[in-house]
């Protein structure tokens, strides 16, 4: 009887020991990411795109024979013009913001229940919400960057996107059923410089295969500023629907043509 005491005694003092660490872990100060940040080149790499740190995504991804189709539908639209999103003020949309940004900085401002990202290129912002209870799909309003909700796992700070629209005028298209996750870090280069890291998983039945999978840096910039930059959506989306109009006005008169 003195032994199975012991041993409850030791069960409990142990289970109260892992419920003291894991409090304690919790009120431990987090990582700091605010300031302003650009994209990160280590010493003596060259610039351009294409780079282990540069964030691009797969040249090639691994979509749905639905996906390919959407994304050359849309390219038979716009390449002929050489029309893009950014010609017409539409800012990237996630998860372009933040793998490209076309090299624009990006500002984080945090707080513990929220940070603020605001990309340069065409003022987007995110909101990612921290510590909250997690939100019902049904209740999330699509958008081109979605919604963004964050917990913490020690000092990384774990970004999950939902509520997505589908977007097939990104390098990294996507469906309305598109999931991001994100994992934030923080560190220095061997030349001691601030360097934020992030590791993104995109997951979308609708248009991929399977999880792609990518990574970006970025280094700190020292008393830095963005400046302005004034954009709008409406109009370029206004101008793909008359695209769409005018294609398939001209489709049958096409096929009567032909022999």
């Amino acid at each position: 009887m003195k032994i199975r005491t012991a041993g409850l005694a030791a069960a409990s003092s142990l289970a109260l020991a892992i419920m003291a660490s894991v409090a304690q872990a919790a009120d431990a100060p987090k990582p700091d990411f605010s300031g302003v940040w650009t994209i990160y080149r280590a010493p003596g790499a060259p610039a351009g795109p294409g780079r282990a740190d540069s964030g691009a995504f797969p040249r090639d991804p691994p979509f749905t024979a639905e996906a390919k189709a959407k994304v050359a539908e849309y390219r038979a639209l716009v390449e002929p013009q050489g029309l893009t999103p950014g010609g017409a003020c539409v800012g990237y949309g996630m998860p372009s913001a933040m793998l490209s940004s076309g090299g624009y900085p990006m500002e984080w401002i945090q707080r513990p229940e929220q940070v603020t990202v605001v990309y340069e290129a065409h003022s987007e912002i995110r909101r990612i919400y921290i510590g909250g209870p997690a939100p019902n799909p049904r209740d999330l309003i699509p958008s081109r960057d979605g919604n963004s909700f964050g917990h913490w796992e020690g000092d990384t700070l774990v970004v999950e996107t939902l509520g997505l629209k589908e977007a097939v005028d990104q390098s990294s298209a996507h469906s309305d059923k598109a999931k991001i996750v994100e994992r934030y870090s923080l560190g220095k280069d061997d030349s001691g410089r601030k360097v934020l890291t992030a590791e993104m998983t995109l997951t979308d039945p609708v248009f991929y295969t399977k999880p792609v999978t990518a990574t970006k840096k970025w280094l700190a910039v020292e008393n830095g500023r963005l400046l302005p930059y004034d954009c709008t959506e409406p109009a370029w989306e206004d101008q793909l629907d008359k695209l769409r109009q005018e294609a398939k006005a001209k489709a049958p008169a096409d096929s009567a043509k032909k022999p």
